[in-house]
């Protein structure tokens, strides 16, 4: 099957054959933990059976998007963390970045990712509440960001419609069975769709978490599981050579391991920038514990080597990069000539601006490579949905493996807690 490809030729300095040799078995033994569910976190592997589900729930998350599409005038996503960046991410790399502009109904904007109240008064003087549906999104409830928003927008949204009409109009997307949310859905009468119990939210992409919002702007959630399903069927592969997510964590384990202890994404395509918050989340949740991962930064480029990229070129020796490379572009803007030719620009009119981009790349590669930053290179042939649905998984199997390798569990968040006991307390609430 057609997959996603990862390129370690501008890593060979370090990773030799001899090291990717030595650290298979350690590869392969948390393959066996992650496969067999018995390593560390197991209850939380509902991920992997993700992309084979055909079951109810699916049907109606294509319902309900239909009935948003046909009615609403904006749709709004409210959750932070895994609860909304699968979904951004996904929205903002198929449907541009210029969507908004191009009045598409419904409009899908997304709150409840954090504080700003300036964001939220703009957000409200933005939105007509007589054509919204808010879809919250918390397994608890009592997330502070999410639930404060939801509690600011769903009045707004009662006191537009009434309480009947804003009810049918609110989808809590949170537990089956408890929580404040559950509560608060069973007594308002909102129709609900579960986040499964086994599910973490930084693999949340693939429950209704993100297909909702994800169907909302007319994308193909079909597709997205397709290719999810195409890679979870690739990584049954039991070796480097043939399985790209092992491939890719044996390769980070080994950098980590002499002292590259930051890990850069860095981009050609703009529209992958939330691709890139989608996987610092995913990266930094779950291996950074117990003093151990590595940090997860991310660069657009070319934009930010007018800036990162001196450090990364010349700066201190720990750090190391992938780079999210798109294969196929179609666009077919082209460089025209001048009769003048006042910026010196003649000799590459006629090219696309593509063909333009992919030279910054390899330049990039090669510069970073000469200069001590070792990279490596994972190529997506299209920006659809299928393929996003197997770089999805991809890098999903590849945080599993790597966390296992580390000694951490990569499913348990629990340093997240310390700033919420804190503000808590400065807050004044109850028992803290």
């Amino acid at each position: 099957m057609p997959s996603l490809r990862v390129d370690i030729e501008n890593t060979k300095e370090l990773v030799t054959d001899k090291r990717l040799q030595a650290i298979e078995p350690e590869i392969l033994n948390a393959k066996k933990q992650l496969d067999q569910h018995t390593g560390p976190g197991s209850d939380f592997h509902g991920w992997t059976r993700l992309p084979f589900q055909t079951n109810h729930e699916l049907e109606l998350i294509k319902e309900i998007a239909a009935e948003i599409k046909d009615s609403a005038g904006s749709f709004i996503c409210i959750g932070i963390g895994g609860s909304y960046l699968g979904a951004q991410a996904t929205i903002s790399a198929l449907k541009g970045e210029f969507y908004h502009l191009q009045s598409p109904q419904p409009r899908v904007h997304f709150a409840g990712q954090h504080l700003s109240s300036r964001y939220l008064e703009e957000l409200i003087e933005l939105i007509d509440f007589r054509n919204v549906y808010l879809n919250i999104i918390s397994k608890s409830g009592t997330t502070t960001e999410p639930g404060l928003v939801f509690r600011i927008l769903s009045q707004k949204l009662v006191a537009a419609v009434g309480e009947a009409t804003a009810s049918r109009r609110i989808i809590a997307t949170t537990d089956k069975e408890k929580g404040g949310m559950r509560t608060l859905a069973n007594e308002k009468g909102y129709r609900t769709l579960v986040i499964p119990d086994d599910v973490g939210g930084r693999f949340s992409v693939l429950t209704p978490v993100g297909l909702l919002p994800i169907a909302v702007a007319g994308i193909d959630i079909e597709a997205l599981l397709a290719g999810a399903r195409d890679m979870a069927s690739l990584t049954r592969e039991n070796s480097l050579e043939k399985n790209p997510s092992l491939l890719y964590a044996a390769v980070r384990n080994i950098l980590l391991r002499q002292g590259k202890v930051i890990e850069i994404l860095a981009n050609f395509e703009s529209r992958l920038h939330y691709i890139s918050e989608w996987w610092k989340q995913l990266f930094g949740e779950s291996e950074g514990k117990n003093g151990k991962g590595l940090f997860p930064a991310a660069v657009d480029l070319t934009t930010d080597l007018h800036s990162l990229g001196q450090l990364i070129q010349d700066g201190p020796r720990n750090l190391f990069e992938l780079f999210l490379i798109l294969e196929e572009n179609p666009t077919q803007l082209t460089i025209p000539a001048t009769t003048d030719n006042y910026d010196g620009f003649n000799y590459i009119a006629g090219q696309t601006m593509a063909y333009v981009n992919h030279q910054a790349y390899e330049a990039t590669a090669l510069a970073h490579r000469e200069g001590g930053c070792p990279n490596l290179t994972l190529f997506l042939p299209q920006l659809t949905a299928y393929w996003l649905g197997q770089l999805f998984y991809f890098f999903e199997y590849a945080v599993a493996i790597s966390g296992y390798v580390l000694g951490v569990n990569p499913f348990v968040q629990p340093g997240v807690e310390n700033y919420k006991t804190n503000m808590f307390k400065l807050l004044g609430k109850p028992g803290f």
